[in-house]
């Protein structure tokens, strides 16, 4: 049961985490990024499936690719702006975390433009 293994080794490493944390907050820190990582990582043969099953789904359905392309950009910004923020918080750093999300919205805005404007065209075309 992979969640079990992901949870014992999160465990273990906060367990770690707080230990090092009063004598060393810098390496209690690295060890967090580490533990996140290393977590991420054991997760990319799941994530590689999704995305296979995404792109046979959107290959039947006839969806062009720029729309799955957009769809999976946008969730990679969404994931790792998360990521790099949560990691700020642990730093203490809230401020550069909020700046973080900013720009994670933002460059999803500014990805999720083509779309908009194929959704804009379709209804307009609809419109005699």
């Amino acid at each position: 049961m992979e969640i079990a293994r992901i949870v014992g080794f999160a465990l273990v490493a906060a367990v770690l985490s707080v230990i090092l944390r009063p004598d060393k907050p810098v390496f209690s820190m690295f060890l967090g990024v580490a533990a996140g990582t290393v977590i991420f990582l054991s997760l990319l043969d799941y994530l590689a499936a999704v995305l296979q099953l995404l792109t046979e789904m959107a290959l039947r359905a006839d969806i062009p690719h720029i729309y799955l392309s957009t769809l999976l950009k946008v969730l990679g910004v969404a994931y790792l702006a998360e990521f790099g923020a949560r990691v700020c918080e642990d730093a203490g750093e809230g401020v550069i975390a909020a700046k973080v999300e900013f720009a994670g919205k933002l460059l999803i805005l500014i990805m999720a433009v083509p779309l908009l404007e194929a959704v804009l065209a379709t209804i307009l075309g609809f419109i005699p």
